[in-house]
């Protein structure tokens, strides 16, 4: 482990539902989110972290959620908020922790996409469709779209991929009235951080959104927004269509794991130091230039 990292949070007494970065405790009516330092590629958590990462993402969180002005599920980021047996771990919790509103998660994945890159890239290539959206011929990788796309996808359990749905799809599984919803707030939120980002010399190429639904029936964003892990970020200074640009992620991760020999099916290896030093620099670039933090 890496000296001041944060791989796994315990608080006695309180049971945890560890996700590939997250802990979460469950308060009753209230949830306690922890953003550690693990990192995954590839479906699997590495056995190394990244020093700061999870500090990182909730200040980046932090600072989307007071921009936006969209009802959301924080209630405090404070460690004097939280209840006593976090309280007693400041080391711990400080900087990496929210405390949040519990809500019926919707089970859909709500993607904005401005530029053809990742899945929507290859599915583009087989059919000229994007989550079944027809496209005109002659895109190329990280092409901008004609306008941003709506693109759901599902919730994979853990070890899975998420997989593109048509939107009718998703309008089956949650009804045409919350479906369009969320489409529309869902492209509202993309396309007003993309213009944010822009002004920054960044391309917010897409970006993962979480919504879930309060007792009142409220629809409200939860999980992180707008982050390294759920957002595609590329420098505007040295974008070029027709490849993949460099991001703002873990791209020097998953660069060393296709180079060094790992299979993809059996426990990966731990990452070298200079693997995670650049990719801790990255993530720290991409607040820094965003937020001025």
């Amino acid at each position: 482990m890496s000296a001041g990292s944060l791989v796994r949070s315990e608080v006695p007494g309180l049971s945890c539902r560890r996700g590939k970065v997250r802990d979460v405790y469950d308060l009753g009516e209230e949830l306690v989110i922890v953003a550690t330092d693990r990192i995954s590629a590839f479906d699997w958590v590495m056995p190394t972290p990244i020093p700061g990462k999870g500090k990182i993402l909730t200040a980046m969180t932090l600072f989307w959620l007071d921009w936006l002005k969209v009802p959301n599920h924080l209630i405090s980021a404070e460690v004097a908020d939280l209840p006593e047996p976090f309280r007693v771990q400041p080391e711990v919790f400080a900087g990496r922790t929210m405390r949040v509103r519990k809500t019926e998660v919707i089970p859909v994945e709500c993607v904005a996409r401005g530029y053809l890159a990742g899945s929507g890239w290859k599915e583009y290539r087989s059919g000229r469709t994007v989550c079944g959206i027809p496209l005109d011929a002659g895109l190329e990788e990280a092409s901008p779209l004609p306008h941003p796309l709506f693109t759901p996808a599902t919730k994979a359990v853990e070890g899975l991929h998420d997989e593109n749905i048509p939107f009718e799809t998703m309008v089956a599984a949650v009804g045409a009235a919350t479906a369009a919803e969320l489409r529309d707030r869902t492209l509202h939120v993309y396309q007003r951080a993309a213009a944010f980002a822009a002004a920054r010399g960044i391309i917010l190429a897409d970006t993962k959104l979480e919504w879930g639904r309060l007792p009142t029936g409220e629809l409200i964003l939860i999980d992180e927004v707008l982050t390294p892990d759920s957002s595609r970020f590329w420098p505007s200074d040295t974008y070029r269509p027709g490849s993949s640009p460099p991001s703002f992620d873990k791209q020097f991760v998953r660069d060393w794991l296709e180079s060094c020999g790992w299979d993809k099916a059996s426990p990966p290896p731990e990452l070298p130091s200079h693997v995670v030093a650049q990719t801790a620099a990255k993530y720290q670039e991409a607040l820094n230039r965003l937020t001025g933090k």
